[in-house]
């Protein structure tokens, strides 16, 4: 197929290609002690830890729907007894480079099983970050000019699992990218209660369509830095969702193209509003299992190519 360049300068550009996580062989269930999100922890502790069955046929769903829409589609190598089911945290595609995540240990195997992932992007495109700089694809959102990076109060990163991306990862990309509007937006922080946790600024916001986003107001620390997103869409722009809306992770979707969308199919009231009054076609698919691990269909896909 040839040595893919990748580029991807917004989320809602033509996918072609595509990283997709591996539901094959998740090993057992964690302790509470193991998890690494609020919502794990949840699913742990109220015993509704989502089977090995439900998570790889959901993930099938989302697999076949994408080959439907012509995407290529490429996998990690397999690790066995090893949760691999979010790609978009191992490493992330910015303009024409392909960054590669300094992982929290708990998932630091996850990089070596991108190892046909690497071989297959342009070597020189690919940017392994320096040591001691943190940050996770889903805390990164693309958006022409504009790159939001979902961040945290700096006494919460070291104190909570949840708090992934660093300030010396803000101060990184500032200066790689003089030609964009870094914008940093800190989300509030919490290992066990999902109310009081966002992991990442995709379960917060995304941008879709042409001028639009999805967002969650009540995921900000500061609600200054929510108004900014406000400012740049525009209020008439904005799907606002709840409170029980963001914990299911509504925001969290995934652009085929401006007017497509995949999303999770019992998202009742955002897929009719994308359907009747944004007139975008929406794909469904069932994805409420893999939610009880904390990330959904963004999550689940590093796109290394749009259009």
């Amino acid at each position: 197929m040839g040595i893919i360049a990748p580029n991807v300068s917004t989320e809602t550009g033509v996918l072609k290609v595509v990283v997709l996580g591996l539901p094959d062989s998740l090993g057992p269930q964690p302790t509470l002690e193991e998890t690494y999100d609020a919502t794990s922890y949840q699913s742990v502790l109220k015993g509704i830890y989502p089977s090995d069955e439900s998570i790889k046929k959901e993930m099938d769903a989302l697999h076949s729907l994408l080959l439907k829409h012509n995407v290529r589609v490429l996998r990690p190598d397999l690790i066995q007894d090893y949760n691999q089911i979010f790609a978009r945290d191992v490493a992330f595609t910015i303009e024409d480079k392909l960054f590669v995540s300094n992982m929290i240990e708990d998932r630091k195997k996850e990089t070596e099983a991108f190892a046909p992932i690497f071989h297959a992007v342009q070597s020189d495109a690919i940017v392994h970050l320096p040591e001691g700089l943190h940050i996770e694809g889903g805390d990164v959102l693309l958006y022409g000019e504009y790159l939001f990076i979902g961040s945290c109060r700096e006494e919460d990163f070291g104190r909570y699992k949840t708090a992934r991306t660093n300030k010396e990862a803000i101060e990184y990309f500032t200066r790689l990218f003089p030609d964009k509007k870094v914008i940093p937006l800190k989300l509030k922080k919490h290992d066990q209660d999902p109310t009081k946790s966002v992991l990442h600024l995709d379960c917060a916001f995304q941008p879709i369509s042409k001028g639009r986003a999805v967002v969650y107001p009540n995921a900000f620390v500061d609600p200054q830095e929510y108004q900014i997103i406000e400012d740049i869409f525009g209020t008439e722009n904005l799907f606002k969702v709840t409170d029980q809306e963001a914990r299911a992770l509504t925001t969290n979707f995934v652009s085929l193209n401006p007017e497509t969308v995949i999303t999770e199919e019992r998202f009742d009231r955002l897929n009719s509003f994308l359907a009747n009054e944004w007139k975008m076609q929406v794909e469904r698919v069932p994805y409420h299992e893999i939610s009880k691990e904390g990330g959904l269909l963004r999550c689940s896909t590093c796109p290394l190519l749009r259009e």
